[in-house]
């Protein structure tokens, strides 16, 4: 039997009450072009992280859910699109230490994005 691996993320999902009117943030919100229907469909973006660099973790809350972590070009831009969408703002920028700047919203139905400064 050949020896196991680190197996990589490949594929995420995010459940939503009103699959129309998120999947309406998210296109408008980070230009993501999706499959009308059930199913919004989302390609891989341009320019996506380096795998070695694409990491995750687990960490200790009051409630289970994902978070996703997307790249935007400007954080502050990203934040006040946010809000004309329908999300909220939930951590403004803060530098990670050797790291990027990052920002939290949330979407129309509460749930978490970290915004990553480019």
């Amino acid at each position: 039997m050949a020896e196991d691996w680190a197996r990589p993320v490949v594929h995420w999902e995010l459940y939503a009450k009103d699959v129309d009117k998120i999947r309406d943030f998210y296109r408008q919100m980070f230009n993501w072009e999706m499959a009308d229907g059930p199913f919004a469909l989302v390609p891989a973006g341009i320019g996506a992280p380096d795998p070695e660099q694409f990491t995750g973790h687990i960490l200790p809350g009051d409630t289970s859910r994902f978070v996703l972590d997307i790249q935007v070009l400007d954080l502050k831009t990203s934040m006040a699109k946010a809000e004309q969408l329908g999300g909220a703002i939930i951590a403004q920028p803060v530098d990670v230490p050797n790291g990027p700047t990052v920002a939290r919203i949330a979407d129309p139905e509460g749930n978490h994005i970290t915004l990553v400064q480019q």
